[in-house]
């Protein structure tokens, strides 16, 4: 391969190190497995002992080129998830009395926060009162932030701003009044 002296040298798949031993292999993969295991199982006591089972199976395979250990190892931390949500779920049926109607106390496993087009839509409406906010003047802007979003009373907000307070709810009333008509815009 030949490097010129102006571009780095460029680093094939086949050029990068592989790890000098197993325990050097599993210290550097371990942080992404409980990232995966933690995904897959939802519980993070349960996906920190797959991990762990995991890590000890491949000790197994410890004379296996260092090649085979990443995909090995992967296919291992899988299957162990699979059998810990195949276990919880049996687990689950099985504790419940057979008198008991199957919906009335299913575990829900849902996540109670927003949903991924709910955080969007509040990502982009966050976005635009900072454009808002970033359109006024720096009075009214100040006005609006300490009193409304700092949540000051309005006689701090006026030592604060070094103004009367009649000052400070004329900056915020303008404020208030220029932010509604720049969002309705906005929409």
């Amino acid at each position: 391969m030949l490097v010129s002296p102006s571009l780095p040298p460029q680093t094939s798949e086949a050029d990068t190190a592989l790890p000098v031993s197993l325990d050097a292999f599993l210290a550097g993969i371990g942080p992404r497995a409980f990232r995966f295991a933690e995904a897959g199982l939802r519980h993070r006591d349960d996906a920190l002992d797959a991990v762990q089972d995991s890590m000890l199976r491949m000790l197994a395979y410890r004379g296996k080129p260092a090649a085979e250990w990443s995909p090995l190892f992967w296919s291992i931390l899988r299957r162990r998830v699979v059998d810990l949500q195949r276990r919880r779920s049996f687990r689950l049926r099985f504790w419940r009395s057979s008198d008991e109607s199957a919906d009335d106390h299913d575990i829900d496993w849902a996540d109670g926060g927003p949903g991924p087009a709910q955080a969007h839509e509040q990502r982009e409406q966050y976005t635009r009162l900072v454009q808002a906010l970033r359109a006024l003047p720096a009075r009214q802007r100040e006005a609006f932030t300490l009193r409304v979003l700092q949540q000051l009373d309005g006689a701090t907000t006026a030592a604060a701003m070094g103004c009367s307070e009649g000052a400070v709810k004329t900056h915020l009333s303008r404020a208030r009044q220029a932010l509604q008509d720049h969002l309705e815009i906005a929409l």
